[in-house]
């Protein structure tokens, strides 16, 4: 055992490994040490300032979940864009479930959106699962406000992946943009453009979002959306 998974043992919580097994398909219990969240976030804080951390950033692959983990909080600390985009390449083709996947929200990348979307783009298109989910994941983020443009839209429409956790970012995203950009966002939903069950999914998500107005829940509800009702109806609050 190294001596960083002698110390994440020291964080240890049993009950919550037992727990937490159950939401991560594919990772067996016995590869999950069992670390809050919150925990292992202000561990990665302190561990960053530590020269083996970066060490432990180029030890791929690691043993348990927690190490990737710790892994995506890392490089979310990182704070020079070019070494956070070296480090995130070299550890996306090693994660494999969704939540190491999604715990990874580098804050460098907000200062550097132009180069930033070069990288969706090509990592929207992977056939990797996670690779592509956090391609779609970084576009919800950063792209939705401010920075948001209507052709944006067709990154997370062309991404065609019968991959569960891939459906299921795409529905997340589009539910997102709903709330956020309705009046661009919904002749997606009233021209049935995404697939089936993503459409579905993404009217579901959508319904169960409190930053989606009344008005137009009740819209996209309806069994079949008039069209122009983006134009029609008021920004959502």
């Amino acid at each position: 055992m190294t001596r960083l998974q002698e110390r994440l043992f020291e964080l240890q919580d049993r009950d919550y490994a037992t727990f937490h097994s159950k939401l991560i398909p594919g990772v067996a219990e016995d590869g999950i040490i069992g670390i809050r969240v919150p925990v292992l976030r202000s561990f990665a804080k302190e561990y960053i300032k530590e020269p083996e951390a970066m060490e432990f950033l180029h030890q791929l692959p690691h043993k348990y979940y927690d190490e990737n983990m710790l892994h995506g909080l890392l490089i979310s600390l990182i704070k020079d864009y070019d070494e956070c985009i070296r480090l995130t390449d070299e550890f996306l083709p090693y994660i494999d479930n969704w939540a190491v996947c999604d715990i990874m929200s580098p804050k460098v990348f907000a200062k550097h959106k132009d180069e930033l979307m070069v990288k969706i783009l090509e990592w929207s298109k992977s056939e990797h699962t996670y690779t592509c989910r956090f391609g779609l994941e970084m576009l919800m983020t950063y792209f939705l406000d401010k920075d948001f443009k209507p052709e944006y839209l067709e990154i997370p429409a062309s991404a065609r992946s019968e991959e569960y956790y891939v459906k299921m970012m795409v529905a997340w995203f589009f539910a997102t943009a709903l709330a956020k950009q309705w009046d661009a966002t919904l002749p997606y939903i009233e021209n049935k453009t995404l697939a089936p069950w993503t459409h579905n999914k993404t009217i579901q998500k959508a319904c169960e979002s409190y930053r989606v107005t009344d008005e137009h829940k009740a819209i996209l509800k309806a069994p079949h959306p008039p069209k122009g009702a983006a134009i029609r109806n008021t920004k959502n609050k």
